[in-house]
């Protein structure tokens, strides 16, 4: 009951995580309009986001299902480990499983490095006006534009955006199809269904968190 009350955390911060993404990869796709107009659009839409109560709480809703997330990840992550000290001599784990779902883990450190950078370069200057604070545009709004099209202009911090993307599609094609199969969808033709989807979203994801920065580099 234990070992299914942390899934069950993991699949519900997860599903949640998921809807998170798009809607932050929604506002990403506006540095790709013409700067005359993303500039004013995206500041505009980020201080909305900080001076609007609704989405403060649901801000620290995200913030909480992120920790509970990675925390309970690394329970279960320990235990599974715990209940399987020795390695097979041939580990023929593909057959039944994907190289994802066994490395998930692997994967998991990946995306924390990635969302650590990220809340350095964004959440931290933005927020909490640690190191080269943000300005300001013509109409009084903090330029959060100008902080995303100075970092993607960085040939560094573009490949590691674009690098760290490609494990974030992997966990994500995984982790939705194990998410709704942990809180007990197992409807034959859905998971069929279910499978598609997640791998549409996956792709979607990586391609979309990933290429932006190369096309904003080169604007």
């Amino acid at each position: 009951m234990n070992l299914l009350f942390r899934k069950i955390i993991i699949a519900t911060t997860g599903l949640f995580l998921c809807i998170f993404l798009v809607v932050h990869l929604s506002a990403n796709l506006i540095l790709l309009w013409p700067q005359d107009v993303s500039q004013p659009v995206y500041n505009a839409y980020s201080t909305f986001l900080r001076e609007n109560m609704l989405i403060k709480v649901v801000a620290y809703v995200l913030y909480i299902s992120i920790i509970l997330h990675i925390i309970y990840a690394a329970l279960v992550g320990i235990s599974n480990r715990r209940a399987k000290p020795k390695k097979y001599a041939m580990n023929k784990f593909l057959e039944n499983s994907s190289w994802a779902s066994q490395n998930m883990g692997l994967l998991g450190l990946l995306i924390l490095l990635f969302l650590v950078v990220h809340l350095a370069n964004f959440w931290a200057k933005i927020k909490l006006g640690i190191g080269e604070t943000a300005g300001t545009d013509i109409a009084g709004n903090v330029d959060v534009y100008q902080v995303a099209y100075a970092l993607f202009h960085n040939p560094f911090y573009v490949l590691f955006y674009s690098m760290l993307a490609i494990p974030l599609g992997f966990h994500l094609h995984h982790g939705l199809k194990s998410a709704f199969k942990t809180l007990g969808f197992y409807h034959k033709k859905g998971l069929s269904i279910l499978s598609g989807f997640s791998l549409f979203y996956a792709l979607l994801m990586c391609l979309g968190f990933g290429v932006i920065p190369i096309i904003v580099y080169f604007k």
